[in-house]
């Protein structure tokens, strides 16, 4: 081979001996809180429409399970997962270690329900003597007591643990009200009837929330601040895409989760009520931020109703900081 080639050659075998490996996509998991619904729905059109991929990451949405995701991102089984707002309080009081990193919703996406023709059902203190169909938690005995007392009534109910059967007992009039999440639960009955009345939960002196939350791991975020902002940043880009397309992201979560057989028009319905009522993005554009005073205020509620517990299942004595418990550091506009 002529000299001139061979240096050629050479020079052009330590060119690509020195060309890094292309990067591979950074794995990072998702556990859901639910069957997927739309407040899932960012992650799902982040997917689709290649954020992730655009960040360098291969988010995998996890199948919904029994266990919490919670608990699974607690235990370090997923990286992030849907925690619900109670959840975070409590379980992070007992120990787990839990960070909520993005707001899904702004304000409070639960309310307390009844039949529309209970003419007998004016105003919370109605409710004293009632039965309420539930779900198993705390939680549900200090919310609705707060509402009834702070409307002049005794907080005396009766409560059946029905699960999400309870939606059905009110229906037939088995029971005399439920909670449900107006955003999903509330628009069906909109659609299918029967029709209903509602009381809002902070009209009657308990706290306002964001309800759900997209979190981590304190350990996950010492290891992996990097990929956790460009992950939270891409959800943010996809539930901000979800907001001003809504018929493309309804149809990205239908045609994702195939399994689930959605209705397109319920689900689209569904995210409607989530844009028009500024859960999804506040009205001052404010989208996944997470309120610093709610947090503290909804905190303050469950410690002195003595909802949170310790790891051995004591009543939490002295007030946590609960600033621990959330960052917007992760945010693509964190305050």
């Amino acid at each position: 081979m002529p000299l001139s080639r061979t240096i050629m050659a050479l020079g052009l075998a330590i060119g690509l001996a020195a060309t890094p490996a292309l990067a591979q996509p950074i794995p990072v998991t998702v556990a859901l809180d639910w069957t997927p619904n739309t407040n899932h729905i960012g992650l799902f059109v982040a997917q689709a429409k290649g954020f992730y991929d655009e960040a360098g990451l291969d988010v995998e949405i996890l199948p919904y399970s029994d266990t919490s995701a919670g608990t699974l991102v607690a235990n370090h089984v997923a990286d992030f997962g849907i925690l619900g707002s109670i959840g975070l309080f409590t379980q992070r009081a007992a120990g787990a270690d839990l960070v909520a990193t993005y707001a899904l919703v702004q304000t409070e996406t639960g309310r307390l329900v009844f039949n529309a023709d209970r003419q007998d059902i004016q105003s919370p203190r109605d409710l004293d003597g009632k039965v309420y169909g539930g779900f198993g938690s705390a939680w549900e005995n200090a919310l609705i007591g707060t509402i009834i007392r702070h409307d002049g009534g005794t907080g005396d109910f009766e409560t059946v643990t029905l699960g999400t059967s309870a939606y059905e007992a009110l229906a037939n009039g088995a029971v005399d009200f439920t909670l449900e999440v107006y955003t999903w639960e509330g628009v069906k009955a909109e659609r299918d009837g029967p029709a209903q009345r509602a009381f809002r939960y902070a009209d009657f002196g308990v706290p306002d929330q964001h309800t759900n939350f997209i979190g981590t791991s304190s350990a996950y975020l010492a290891d992996n601040a990097e990929t956790a902002k460009v992950f939270i940043a891409a959800s943010q880009r996809g539930y901000e895409y979800a907001v001003a397309n809504p018929d493309e992201a309804a149809g990205i979560l239908v045609t994702g989760n195939a399994d689930a057989a959605l209705d397109r028009d319920f689900v689209r319905a569904s995210l409607q009520a989530l844009i028009d009522g500024h859960y999804l993005k506040a009205e001052n554009g404010a989208i996944g931020t997470i309120d610093p005073a709610k947090m503290d205020a909804v905190g303050t509620f469950l410690f002195e109703t003595h909802i949170l517990k310790d790891g051995n299942g004591a009543a939490v004595a002295v007030k946590p900081d609960f600033t621990t418990y959330y960052s917007n550091a992760y945010l693509d506009s964190a305050p």
